[in-house]
């Protein structure tokens, strides 16, 4: 097997990621993932994919990510696994999907706009 790379991208964050066959390691730009992201919530969150598909410990990833937050960057990644694993097997699509891993949440931060002190917020209005 070659090397199968795909990008995923969740509000400022972009994924790529670089799935080889191995014995599970994650490296998240040069770091473990458990160091990259210490919260354990998030850590889970990165594998869900691969207990999805029941392909834990079989898969090395490499990921650069960058932009956003650490959530974002999270979901982004996941997003970029979900996909490296369709493109490696498409039987893979269907729980994948079900989970929503597959989809791109296209919420982003709405800009500021003049005249107000944020993206909707109006200053106090005083008829009188």
């Amino acid at each position: 097997m070659e090397m199968i790379n795909a990008i995923g991208r969740r509000k400022a964050s972009v994924a790529r990621v670089y799935l080889t066959k191995g014995e599970g390691k994650i490296e998240i730009n040069g770091k473990d993932y458990k160091e990259y992201f210490p919260q354990t919530h998030v850590q889970s969150a990165i594998t869900d994919p691969f207990s999805t598909v029941n392909a834990d410990n079989i898969y090395d990833l490499k990921v650069n990510v960058a932009g956003g937050g650490f959530k974002g960057q999270a979901e982004a990644v996941r997003m970029g696994i979900a996909r490296a694993l369709v493109k490696l097997n498409e039987d893979f699509r269907k729980p994948l999907k079900e989970k929503k891993y597959l989809t791109r949440d296209a919420r982003e931060v709405e800009r500021k706009k003049y005249g107000k002190p944020k993206a909707r917020k109006n200053f106090q209005f005083s008829k009188r």
